[in-house]
């Protein structure tokens, strides 16, 4: 944005320069142009002066009314005047005019002279004088009107030129407000159209519209509204966990109240239904219906048990831990059960490890990370209820810093729906699941100070990874 700025003030300066400079040079010529004017018409009025004078010295000639010397002054006068014409005139052909003009003149000068001087002068040379006299009037009323109508020409075209300077000054001095208005519109659109956007977002998040982001503003700006949407995630993130711990604040003491109210009242159903499903009285359907019923019991103990897991889970008892190592334990314990098949048969689960010998050894809770591991690696197995693929791979994160575990299947995947909730508690999509086991593994995670995310598409796997930070002994005594 500074960037744009400093252009915007170097072109509005640069304009404002050349508009002074082009006004400048309009100036400029129209006032060479009135001064050409001015010394054409002081030209134009030299010559009619030079005539005044020829025909005032002609008329003493004839007449003899006044004085020699004052016919003789009248006579220097118009020499001078033809001489003041060569202070104007550069042009080769005028310059020849007025070169045989000022010949005439003297020639005239010098016959009136010896008119004057001498006694008794002839008539022959008085009509000579007065000849020549009446032949440079013809010559000068000659130069006279061929200069008068080029005169009217040039003065036409020196106003008509001086007119449209004029205008050209007038709409230079009317844009330029204009010019500069509009490119005050523009800079202040560029700085405010910014700030309402970030403003807005800024009300649209006080409103409460947490996932609104600001997109589209670049330079200084942006940087601001990348800052902003930082704000927003953060803020977002913190809010949620707050109602996360507010939920599982609740949650603990329904807990609670549910495990004393419940838990023995369903211990002494669960005895009594299996005493009397030993009664050798009852017939088999109605054995049945009570181990059904037992079975119910156990769900609900279960329920009851993974509830006060989460709300109240155990502090974790961190011990120098290999993650390698935890993750072969849960393996074997799976392999144990009835439910899961490594290798063999044509609906066996195939199992690929991708493990980083190398990973440092880290500060964790191992029981509970069994828990973890186990919870997952029996999930995946159960997506594959046809066989499948169950790869699992851990590794080194931000220079050794952070592991990485990555747990991921062939199987049936979750759908986008579901999988935005898949870390609540009580939800499950199984037929006969709790729904605590995500919510309880996501809390173990990160009471270690990690993190855990899933990634899934229907009919083609998931895939959950879990980051752990690698934390001396000493940091978790402090």
């Amino acid at each position: 944005m500074k960037k744009k700025i400093i252009i915007g003030l170097s072109l509005f300066t640069l304009s404002f320069f050349l508009a002074t400079v082009y006004v400048i040079i309009n100036i400029e010529t129209t006032t060479s142009r009135l001064d050409n004017l001015v010394k054409l018409h002081q030209i134009e009025i030299l010559r009619e002066h030079l005539l005044i004078h020829i025909a005032r010295v002609q008329t003493d000639l004839k007449s003899r009314e006044r004085d020699n010397k004052a016919i003789l002054t009248t006579v220097n006068s118009m020499a001078e005047v033809a001489d003041a014409c060569f202070n104007c005139h550069h042009v080769e052909n005028v310059k020849k005019k007025l070169v045989d003009l000022k010949d005439h003149t003297r020639e005239y000068k010098k016959a009136v002279s010896g008119v004057l001087y001498a006694d008794g002068a002839s008539s022959m040379k008085v009509d000579n004088a007065f000849r020549i006299g009446e032949d440079l009037i013809t010559e000068v009323n000659s130069m006279i009107t061929m200069t008068s109508t080029r005169l009217d020409e040039k003065t036409n075209v020196a106003l008509q030129k001086i007119a449209d300077t004029k205008s050209t000054l007038y709409i230079v001095l009317a844009l330029g407000p204009v010019f500069a208005a509009i490119l005050s519109m523009i800079f202040i659109r560029a700085v405010t159209a910014p700030l309402h956007t970030i403003l807005d977002a800024t009300r649209r998040l006080k409103s409460g519209d947490l996932d609104y982001r600001v997109e589209s503003l670049k330079d200084e700006f942006g940087e601001v509204a990348a800052s902003f949407n930082e704000m927003a995630g953060s803020l977002k993130e913190q809010i949620q966990n707050m109602q996360r711990t507010e939920q599982l604040k609740v949650c603990g003491e329904i807990a609670t109240g549910l495990a004393h109210e419940i838990k023995n009242p369903l211990a002494g159903i669960k005895v009594s239904m299996e005493v009397l499903s030993e009664d050798s009285s009852l017939s088999k359907e109605d054995r049945k219906v009570l181990l059904q019923v037992v079975g119910e019991v156990r769900r609900i103990e279960a329920l009851l048990k993974g509830l006060l897991n989460f709300a109240k889970p155990p502090v974790p008892q961190f011990t120098p831990s290999n993650i390698n190592n935890i993750i072969e334990i849960c393996m074997a314990f799976s392999i144990k059960l009835p439910s899961v098949s490594f290798g063999g048969g044509p609906k066996a689960v195939a199992v690929v490890k991708n493990f980083d010998e190398g990973i440092p050894i880290i500060m964790a809770d191992q029981m509970q990370l069994q828990q973890v591991f186990l919870n997952l690696l029996l999930n995946a197995v159960d997506a594959m209820p046809g066989g499948g693929t169950l790869t699992i791979g851990t590794s080194r994160r931000l220079e050794g810093k952070a592991i990485g575990i990555e747990i991921a299947d062939t199987g049936k995947g979750i759908g986008r729906e579901a999988l935005n909730k898949i870390f609540q508690p009580f939800f499950t999509t199984k037929s006969k699941g709790t729904g605590m086991g995500l919510a309880i593994t996501r809390r173990i995670i990160e009471e270690h100070g990690g993190v855990i995310s899933v990634e899934s598409e229907k009919g083609k796997g998931t895939v959950f990874r879990i980051v752990l930070p690698v934390r001396k002994e000493s940091e978790e005594q402090r």
